[in-house]
């Protein structure tokens, strides 16, 4: 029978054997038999005990009812649930102790049995970043499955309940048996539900490990994003499987995450000044319809207007049925199965083609411009007669038209934003901040700082190459208000490292300060602003400005969004910074 897992029809014939034996325990071969069989029902036992540890990671519903009944004729049931308990605290300790010790064994690439002897903590230090996503995603697998088992265990109890009821108020049961059971169930039913949030404190535990157990500050923002992914995705899981808020795992990602970030700003900072540096503030063509949202940095916005339940890629169907993840995966599947990015098969419409919207206008252009023969002189004179009222335009020089055979002329304001390719380059930069911000909202303060300092220096540079030593603003005529004064002074004060030229050595005080600036932006040598053959750089002034502009309106558009992840004690800052927003 125990071979075949008949533990109740095994321990059944025991007690009837027992019960017939104490009927001729005065004979002593009888009493005998009766010490054997009582024996053979402690190694039943013990093996049923096992058969109750198999049930943490592959709940089967007839193995668990089987197991049960078993106990039940043993008037163990208590001590079942009991002893359930410390598997499951087990299971858990041995899963991940196995999946992180095969990932380090796997890198290593030898046979050493050294690292079978490491605390799991120490372990975790040899996961190499290669494999440190891999790894994580297959723990998470393997908790779920565990997880998945004690949700179905307890399913089963309630069935089973109800089931019981159900055949007592229907056969009249006598009272003594009626009272025991539902003791049992109560205890049960306690226990069972103790036991969650006693459960999930192990799983967080193990995880935080494992996460603090790396140094990811020069991970990739994708593979950072995709742990920040995974680790939303589990404590979705801890709220649905015992209501908990996960601290645990909050504040460990937290600190991961505000370490990471801070390495991943300085570094868009330097590259945002190269960027800045190398501008030649001419017009990015893109077209008319042109919306942020249409930016891969911001599908997670159009996605995230469903009541999404998780930042990960749910199909609508799914979203919109608010599924939990345990009915969703009960019978099968895992929910940190690792999906391909679909972000490379999808593609961006949003770059007018050459400067013109369609092929026939493309064409036109070509035929139109294609010697300078036929290029009207006021092109060529790298300005545009603007009595005819037109907004200021863009101009666009010989060069230019024999490069590219056209003119970016054509899109102004009236038709399509005016803006840069760095400009552009920081919208996508907002949209990865907030695609952070959107996963994590604990550090959603320390990434909005960072976002403004985005635009506070694209601000000073526009400022410091087209403003600052403007005749008008010497005379003292105020082209700059007092707010603009204030803002400048204070970005300066906050952001730009001015010791970088002033001292190349770099013996200066006050390292860690320093750490956290940028040095000040130059302009780029290819942009005159002292010849009057352009205007004094009139078209690159018009560019640089409009497109400040445009960057200002997109802080404005996402206010709502960035306004509902802040903190409310930190609300002040996002109403100061907008503040300053406004007077663009």
């Amino acid at each position: 029978m125990l071979p075949e897992e008949d533990y109740p029809g095994a321990i059944q014939l025991c007690l009837e054997c027992q019960k017939a034996a104490s009927t001729f325990k005065h004979y002593s071969c009888i009493s005998e038999l009766n010490s054997k069989l009582q024996d053979t029902l402690e190694q039943i036992e013990e093996q049923l005990d096992v058969a109750l540890s198999k049930i943490c990671k592959n709940f089967d519903i007839n193995h668990y009812t089987k197991v049960q009944q078993a106990y039940r004729l043993l008037g163990k049931t208590q001590t079942a649930m009991d002893q359930l308990h410390m598997h499951f605290t087990q299971a858990i300790h041995n899963t991940v102790f196995q999946v992180v010790l095969g990932y380090v064994e796997l890198c290593a690439g030898n046979t050493d049995t050294k690292f079978q002897k490491l605390q799991y903590k120490d372990l975790c230090t040899h996961i190499t970043s290669d494999s440190y996503i891999p790894c994580l995603a297959d723990l998470c697998k393997a908790l779920w499955e565990v997880m998945l088992s004690y949700y179905r265990t307890m399913q089963w109890h309630e069935n089973h309940d109800q089931d019981e009821a159900a055949t007592v108020s229907s056969d009249g049961s006598s009272v003594v048996g009626t009272e025991e059971n539902s003791f049992d169930r109560s205890y049960v039913k306690k226990k069972l539900e103790h036991g969650l949030s006693r459960i999930w404190q192990d799983v967080q535990l193990k995880v935080k490990t494992y996460l603090l157990g790396t140094d990811l500050s020069n991970f990739k923002y994708d593979d950072f994003i995709f742990v920040l992914d995974v680790i939303s995705r589990l404590m979705q899981v801890g709220e649905e499987f015992c209501g908990s808020k996960s601290e645990v795992l909050q504040e460990s990602i937290r600190k991961q995450s505000v370490n990471y970030f801070k390495t991943y700003h300085r570094t868009r900072l330097e590259e945002l000044r190269m960027f800045l540096e190398n501008e030649t503030w001419e017009l990015c063509p893109v077209k008319s319809s042109f919306h942020i949202l249409q930016l891969h940095e911001f599908k997670f916005m159009v996605q995230s207007r469903s009541p999404s339940v998780s930042p990960s890629k749910q199909p609508a169907s799914a979203i919109s049925t608010a599924v939990t993840l345990f009915e969703q995966y009960c019978n099968g599947g895992n929910p940190f199965e690792i999906q391909a990015d679909s972000k490379d098969d999808e593609t961006e419409d949003v770059l007018a083609s050459n400067g013109y919207e369609s092929d026939e206008q493309e064409k036109s252009a070509y035929q139109e411009y294609d010697s300078d023969s036929d290029v009207p002189e006021e092109l060529k004179r790298d300005y545009v007669d603007e009595q005819t009222g037109d907004a200021p335009m863009k101009s666009v020089s010989r060069e230019t038209l024999k490069s590219k055979k056209k003119s970016d002329y054509s899109l102004n304001k009236g038709n399509a934003p005016i803006l840069t390719n760095t400009t552009l380059n920081v919208v996508r930069l907002v949209g990865k901040y907030m695609q952070m911000m959107n996963i994590l909202k604990p550090i959603a303060f320390d990434v909005i700082h960072f976002m403004s300092q985005l635009f506070d220096y694209y601000l000073y540079a526009v400022y410091t190459f087209f403003g600052r030593n403007d005749t008008f603003e010497l005379t003292g005529l105020g082209l700059s208000s007092s707010r603009l004064r204030t803002t400048l002074n204070r970005i300066q004060e906050s952001l730009i490292d001015l010791e970088v030229s002033a001292d190349p050595t770099g013996t200066l005080t006050a390292a860690e300060e320093r750490k956290e600036k940028v040095p000040s932006p130059h302009l780029s040598h290819l942009v005159v602003l002292t010849s009057g053959n352009s205007l004094y750089g009139l078209a690159e002034r018009v560019v640089a400005t409009e497109s400040l502009v445009f960057l200002a309106e997109q802080f404005e558009c996402l206010q709502p969004h960035l306004d509902a992840v802040m903190p409310a004690a930190k609300k002040p800052f996002l109403q100061q910074f907008y503040s300053q927003v406004s007077i663009m």
